[in-house]
Formats: C-alpha cells, sequence, structure tokens
C-alpha cells in the first residue's frame, strides 16, 4: 500500500478534490445538464467524497495517544501495531504518551483531535468504567468516539500473598468471611481494572475487603510480595513469574474459562464464584466525525496486523490474545461495559470524585 492511507495515487486525487466546487456531489451530478456535464460532475463527486474519506496527505503523521504511561500494556501494544502501519503504509506514525487522571486528560486530548484519520486513541476498559467514577469527564465514549477495532484481551488473576492460609478461591472466601474486613487489598489506584475487579469479587461472594490504593502498579505489586498487603487482582502475565517463584500465590483468573498461559490456574465459575467476568481489552478509536472509510481502512488493517502469526506470537508473550473484529463488534462491546460497569460502582457503594 502506498504513502497514504487510500494508496499510492490518492494524494494526486485529494489535490483535484479541493478544486471541486460547493456542493459537489451525487445530487448535483444527476440534475438537468448535459451527459459530458454529469458525466464530468460524476467524476469531480466521486473524488471530492473519496478524498474526503481520507484527507491525509502523503508522509502525514499517524499519532496514536496512549492516555498511559509509557512500558504499560496499552503502550507496548500502540507501538507494536504502530511499527506494522508505518511499514504497510510508509507513512511515519508515532505514539504519544499522555497520562493522568485514569485516562482521562489523554482520552479528552484524542476527542479534540481533527477527525481526519491522523489521530487514532489506543485505551483500555477504564475508558467505559471512568463515566460512572467521575463526576466530571471530559469525553463521552459514545459519541465522541468512532470505534475502530477491539485489539486484544487481557486476563486478570486473583492473587494472595502465601502468607495467607489459602490455596482456592474458595478458601479465600471462607477466610474473609471468618475474618471480616481485616484483610486488605492492592490496586494502582482508584477505578482502575484491579479495583473494580474485587470490588466485582465482594459484591459476588459478600466478601469484606479493605481496598489500598497506590499510585502505579509497581508499588502495588511489590507490596504483595513484600506481604504488607494481603491480595490484589493482577494481570495474569504479571503475575505467573513471580507466583513461579513463590513471591505471591494465583487461586484463579477472573475469565471464562482458562488462559493459555496459565493452564494450571483455574478460573473463578470452575471454583463455584461466578459472575466475576473481567474484560480488560484494548481497543482502538478516532474521533467521532473521522470518515466511514477512513475507520474501514484501519479496521481491516490492524485486523490482518492481529492475524499475523508473529505479531500474535509477540502479544502472547506480553500477556494479550488477539481479538479483531468489526468496528460494529467494538462499539457493541463499549455499550456493554457501560452498563456493567455502571451496575458495579452503583451496587458497590463507589461514590463518584
Amino acid at each position: 500500500m502506498g504513502g497514504s492511507l487510500s494508496g499510492g495515487r490518492s494524494a494526486g486525487l485529494c489535490i483535484i478534490s479541493r478544486a471541486a466546487p460547493a456542493g459537489t456531489g451525487i445530487r448535483a451530478a444527476q440534475s438537468g445538464r448535459a451527459p459530458s456535464q454529469r458525466i464530468g460532475a460524476l467524476v469531480a463527486a466521486f473524488l471530492f467524497w473519496a478524498c474526503a474519506a481520507v484527507a491525509q496527505q502523503p508522509g502525514q503523521t499517524i499519532t496514536i495517544i496512549v492516555p498511559y504511561t509509557p512500558g504499560t500494556g496499552p503502550d507496548i501494544l500502540a507501538r507494536l501495531l504502530g511499527q506494522e502501519i508505518q511499514v504497510r503504509w510508509r507513512q511515519p506514525v508515532v505514539v504519544e504518551n499522555k497520562p493522568g487522571a485514569s485516562g482521562n486528560i489523554g482520552t479528552q486530548v484524542a476527542a479534540r483531535a481533527p477527525a481526519d484519520g491522523s489521530t487514532l486513541l489506543l485505551t483500555t476498559s477504564p475508558f467505559t468504567q471512568n463515566v460512572s467514577l467521575f463526576k466530571s469527564v471530559p469525553y463521552d465514549p459514545e459519541t465522541d468516539f468512532a470505534p475502530i477495532v477491539h485489539l486484544t484481551d487481557a486476563f486478570m488473576a486473583l492473587a494472595v500473598h502465601p502468607s495467607l492460609p489459602v490455596t482456592s478461591a474458595p478458601d479465600f472466601v471462607a477466610h474473609l468471611k471468618a475474618h471480616p474486613g481485616q484483610v486488605d487489598y492492592a490496586s494502582p489506584g482508584r477505578g482502575t481494572v484491579h479495583h473494580l475487579a474485587m470490588e466485582l469479587f465482594k459484591l459476588a461472594t459478600g466478601t469484606d475487603v479493605k481496598h489500598v490504593a497506590y499510585r502505579g502498579s509497581a508499588p502495588a505489586v511489590q507490596d504483595l510480595i513484600g506481604g504488607h498487603i494481603g491480595s490484589m487482582f493482577l494481570p495474569v502475565h504479571v503475575g505467573l513469574p513471580l507466583a513461579k517463584d513463590n513471591q505471591i500465590r494465583l487461586l484463579a483468573v477472573a475469565n471464562n474459562e482458562r488462559v493459555s498461559v496459565a493452564p494450571d490456574v483455574p478460573t473463578l465459575s470452575e471454583q463455584g464464584i461466578q459472575g466475576v467476568d473481567i474484560d480488560f481489552w484494548l481497543g482502538m478509536l478516532a474521533p467521532a466525525a473521522t470518515p466511514v472509510p477512513t475507520v474501514e481502512r484501519y479496521n481491516s488493517a490492524l485486523n490482518d496486523i492481529l492475524r499475523t502469526p508473529r505479531i500474535a506470537d509477540t502479544l502472547k508473550a506480553q500477556g494479550f490474545v488477539a481479538v479483531g473484529g468489526s468496528a460494529r463488534d467494538f462499539g457493541e462491546l463499549i455499550a456493554k461495559d457501560l452498563a456493567k460497569w455502571r451496575k458495579v460502582v452503583r451496587d458497590a457503594g463507589i461514590s463518584p470524585e
């Protein structure tokens, strides 16, 4: 594919299309003109709409905004996919990290970016959760963005420090009920997937675990390893090496079925705990007014990239499972998540900040 989203020759077409008179379109081309005029108008209309759908110039930089710090899962994925797009389209791609406010800062920047296909947002589940956790969020997940594709899923595991006398999820529930409020759990911050996963677990099991919010994943995990914190939901790929070194104990994965990277860790549902399926997804979006053909072009390219065995293997090594699918599928997931987390936040009695 050439140097712009629409292929190698589209740049020339776009230069021509800018000269099309105002109001050029199929309806105008079908008015009572001479045959040659109608043909010319149809050609002009085609060029106008084809270029309006792409809008980028040759070599224009594509910016992928990640509303989290470098080195996080979304950042790693953005750089991997950005490199692939750059090679395929021979177009520069940069990743901009704009962390803060549980992703709200970077998401707001992306929502206000030009809707010409030059700016994308790669984000994860708090995109939908924040609406219920904050009194005011500077974006609307459903009206300010055009979903492109559900990129990957990652999986969360319930972990405890080995000093807790439990070896399974039912053991943990029994221990919590025997010692209400005496066991605490860590999260990288209020409103993170880690936080809401445990709140969902508490609702499903009728238990009382005290939340301790940290500023980031690293200190939370370190205090779990050190025994300063009793429990935590964390990504499976983060917990596995620690469990192998007996620094923590993995009790269950919060998924409907066992995950390939941790086949020996049972699910919560296997152990009789239902309703704690954590949708920890990562996805790509664009500003809402981005033309449909541009969204579809990105969707097609990203699906193709995700199907590449080398990319799928690289993602698996990072703890991700490639998903893909249509933009509509991703939009439906976003709507489902909005409803799900509103209920969790309400039922857990979490007050919006």
